[in-house]
């Protein structure tokens, strides 16, 4: 299967920005949905940013929409989350996930990374 690796994640102030990447390595990523998730302190996994194989559609949470866009590079093997205008809310553990049937916010999203950690301070 697909092995998932996030980078990019650290510690930027208040109205900064980050870029994030999840590299795929084991299988031709090309075939596989992305999604971005989070999970703050105290709080559950959130869904972020979504987009299809080909990297046609996206999708967006509210809270972002704006700030976050998300890409593909499939010739790479990597899927981006460039984060712009970041606020305290943002502050999370940050995960890219795979599905290859399904795509968008409620894909089964079983491939996961073990995550890179954004902080924002004031």
């Amino acid at each position: 299967q697909v092995r998932l690796v996030e980078s990019g994640g650290g510690l930027v102030q208040a109205g900064g920005s980050l870029r994030l990447s999840c590299v795929a390595s084991g299988r031709p990523f090309g075939s596989y949905a992305v999604g971005w998730f989070r999970q703050a302190p105290g709080k559950e996994r959130e869904f972020v940013a979504a987009i299809t194989w080909n990297g046609g559609t996206t999708w967006y949470e509210d809270s972002v929409k704006g700030r976050f866009t998300i890409s593909r590079d499939n010739a790479k093997n990597t899927a981006n989350l460039q984060m712009t205008t970041l606020n305290s809310d943002d502050t999370a553990v940050y995960y890219c996930a795979a599905d290859r049937l399904r795509s968008g916010p409620t894909a089964k999203y079983d491939l996961w990374g073990p995550g890179t950690q954004v902080t924002v301070s004031s």
